[in-house]
């Protein structure tokens, strides 16, 4: 118990110090509270607005696992092929690398104009800004597993599958995840961009509608709500890597 504490004590310390800090510089300053509301106000106005919040969260949420869900499937899909195939590698690779290139903000309000204000062409910019990074985390896996395993199973007269299945897919494991953290703090994100561009509901509308209208602590508190989100689903993932990997969790912590 001493020790889940000692470890998130000093970002506690330091986030107590930047709220303190805030607090006295907007009552010392006299700075009026459309341009920078103190933290108490913050958290005052976003509890009395919380069933507004709420009501945009719903929708994000929604976005971001259908999204993150489809990244899932076609990076596992495309890391995949690049792994049984050189010819699709050196066809694919560039072009996941090139995807990277192309700016969302272009790209967004097209998605938009080609599926509606409807929860595809957000789903769509969840799945684009984080296809990426859980395709490299795949084919990264595949490429650091042990050959000599691998060599060994093939000497034993397994097929390419099995020895896919028994040694490169669970040897690629770690790096899977650790491109599903990188990917899943981009993700709300990704929905509530695609929200600014062109949406009914959703916390991207929210701050918009906020901002339009000046109140600067309902922007900052749907900000607060979207960082714990992302925080939230990160220690998720965090969770679900111990569950499916123990082994791995249990040798990084061997070595600190």
């Amino acid at each position: 118990m001493i020790r889940p504490i000692g470890r998130v004590l000093p970002a506690l310390l330091l986030a107590a110090a930047i709220l303190a800090a805030w607090e006295a510089y907007t009552r010392a300053s006299g700075i009026r509270p459309q341009v920078l509301p103190p933290p108490s106000r913050v958290l005052l106005e976003g509890w009395a607005f919380r069933g507004l919040i709420w009501s945009h969260t719903l929708p994000t949420l929604g976005e971001t696992a259908i999204g993150f869900s489809l990244a899932i499937v076609l990076g596992t899909a495309a890391a995949v092929a690049i792994d049984f195939s050189r010819a699709v590698r050196r066809a694919l690779y560039p072009a996941l690398v090139a995807s990277q290139a192309i700016p969302v903000v272009a790209v967004a309000p097209l998605l938009v104009l080609w599926f509606g204000f409807g929860i595809a062409p957000k789903a769509l910019v969840v799945a684009l800004v984080t296809f990426f990074p859980i395709t490299v985390g795949w084919v990264d896996g595949f490429a650091s597993t042990e050959r000599a395993a691998s060599n060994l199973l093939r000497s034993m007269g397994a097929s390419r599958w099995q020895v896919f299945r028994l040694v490169r897919l669970p040897g690629a494991l770690p790096s899977f995840f650790s491109g599903l953290r990188i990917a899943i703090t981009y993700a709300v994100i990704g929905a509530i961009f695609a929200e600014y561009v062109g949406a009914k509901r959703g916390l991207g509308i929210f701050m918009q509608l906020q901002q339009n209208s000046f109140r600067t602590d309902l922007v900052i508190a749907a900000v607060v709500v979207t960082a714990a989100i992302s925080v939230a689903l990160f220690l998720a993932t965090s969770a679900l890597e111990r569950a499916v990997i123990p082994w791995h969790h249990a040798s990084r912590e061997t070595e600190r």
